[in-house]
């Protein structure tokens, strides 16, 4: 039979995909997942450097079809960071558990937790990317380095909650993962009202005026 002569990355995920679920194992080497779905080996490499490569591109596209969702709405415009947010994890775990199967084998083959993890590495670079582009209001205190510091915590803490989410809907035994819904509608309120700047900043207003007040007073 001859072999295939053009696949393209969509595809070459699909038939991974496919190959992972139906055996419940990763393919022992490339040119063996190659020859099961009579393709040359090269083409392979053509768009991903391994297996865990490919596992973790498949993660990213599971965001990018999130965001094009996302933006193809045109209330999602108007909502403010905790409203995009809250979107982005709804429509994210729909897409996910769309995918529930592969997502839980993918973060489940070996029994390093952590080892686990390496596949979201795209993942997590395009969600904090996101967080970042939220523009999550927090207190500006005029130095650099230390805005910055907090920015970037911003987005560690983001991406941890992400992945505490994550971990709660592989747990989920709920119809239609009603449980998960809850937990991210509770996560993200409660994320950013202890993010909610505006006391904070009514308190340093105020102690300004006090201070000003008081040395005009001397």
């Amino acid at each position: 039979m001859a072999k295939k002569k053009t696949l393209t990355g969509e595809q070459l995920v699909n038939l991974y995909m496919d190959y992972v679920l139906e055996h419940n194992k990763v393919p022992k080497t490339v040119y063996a997942f190659a020859k099961h779905n009579n393709f040359e080996e090269q083409i392979f490499y053509t768009f991903y450097g391994s297996f865990e490569a490919l596992e973790s591109h498949i993660f990213k596209m599971f965001f990018e079809n999130t965001l094009k969702l996302l933006h193809e709405s045109e209330n999602y415009q108007s909502f403010d960071a905790r409203g995009k947010l809250l979107s982005f994890y709804f429509t994210f775990f729909e897409n996910l558990t769309a995918n529930r199967s592969f997502v839980l084998f993918a973060l489940n083959k070996h029994e390093n937790k952590l080892k686990n993890l390496k596949c979201l590495s795209k993942l997590r670079q395009e969600f904090k990317d996101y967080i970042g582009s939220l523009e999550i209001e927090t207190i500006e205190t005029k130095q650099e380095k230390i805005d910055k510091f907090q920015q970037q915590g911003l987005m560690e803490s983001a991406w941890v909650q992400l992945l505490v989410t994550l971990k709660f809907w592989m747990e989920d035994s709920s119809p239609s993962f009603e449980k998960t819904d809850v937990f991210i509608e509770k996560s993200v309120n409660t994320s950013f009202d202890f993010l909610d700047v505006a006391p904070l900043k009514s308190l340093m207003d105020l102690g300004k005026f006090l201070f000003k007040e008081k040395v005009q007073m001397q």
